[in-house]
């Protein structure tokens, strides 16, 4: 079982890597456990891979699965969203039926729920379906959280949570991520008045002071390596472990330089950088 002691790869930056190619990197560089994505699960399975097989090599590489990341149609809005472009299509595929069997058919340890469209959810229909999405969860005995996402509909750390709070449902919480908590202007403050208990996933990285550009550009193209921005990332890290926290923490790094290095590399950068992170808070 994966706690906050333990570090986790986000692989949503890399899915241009096929999700076999990324063990064995993500296992040397010290992770112990790799996030995955529906479509990691569905290509293989597409080409004859049993869900019981790509388990087995999760476990064998030494690696837990952890979260599915993500579902992004669970409101009754999401099922024709077209404002992100090409990529609507796929966030339309995402559906919470969908995501929640492929994450139990793996082992993944819980779902996150993102809202990508451009403008705020009515509040009853995001309760609504979130409490929906739990139950489903709930039934195959998986968690839920909402990640918050400052270019989508639910911005910010306290609509997410209002939204928890409402559904009313045990097994559900937020993802936080540090890059979409101070980019809209979230504290330390904030985040302690959340039972550390209904944090379910966390993810770290780094931005320079100034945004670089508008933010749907600067979250998939401009994410720094946690250390390399001004992100308060010790008084993030040491108020998750105040509040009793026992999600672990994923880093993940959304920049285009990474495109041109080398994945191994990459790999061994984005453990390098969260371990000291992480350790550095911890130790001070």
């Amino acid at each position: 079982m994966l706690t906050q002691k333990d570090l986790v790869f986000c692989s949503p930056p890399f899915g241009m890597v096929p999700l076999l190619d990324r063990l064995a990197p993500v296992a040397a560089a010290g992770f112990a456990g790799i996030s995955l994505m529906p479509t990691d699960v569905w290509t293989l399975e597409e080409r004859g891979m049993s869900a019981a097989e790509i388990a087995l090599r999760i476990a064998d590489a030494g690696l837990q699965a952890a979260e599915m990341d993500c579902t992004a149609c669970w409101m009754p809005r999401h099922r024709t969203q077209d404002d992100q472009g090409d990529l609507s299509p796929l966030l339309r595929s995402l559906t919470a039926d969908r995501v929640i069997a492929t994450a139990a058919r793996v082992g993944a340890r819980s779902i996150v729920a993102v809202d990508l469209m451009k403008t705020p959810p009515p509040f009853e229909e995001a309760v609504e379906g979130f409490a929906r999405l739990c139950d489903l969860a709930a039934d195959h005995g998986l968690r839920a959280q909402i990640e918050f996402v400052c270019a989508g509909g639910i911005r910010d750390l306290v609509a997410a949570w209002a939204i928890v709070t409402a559904a009313g449902r045990d097994n559900g919480g937020l993802a936080v991520d540090s890059w979409h908590h101070f980019r809209t202007g979230g504290t330390v403050e904030q985040l302690a008045s959340i039972p550390g208990r209904r944090i379910h996933s966390v993810q770290i990285n780094d931005a320079p002071e100034q945004p670089q550009g508008d933010p749907w550009t600067e979250l998939t193209t401009s994410r720094l390596l946690p250390g390399e921005g001004v992100f308060d990332l010790k008084g993030f890290i040491q108020t998750l472990d105040a509040i009793g926290s026992a999600a672990p923490i994923g880093v993940e790094v959304f920049n285009d330089r990474q495109l041109s290095e080398d994945f191994d590399k990459v790999v061994a950068d984005t453990a390098k950088t969260g371990r000291a992170t992480v350790e550095s808070a911890r130790n001070s």
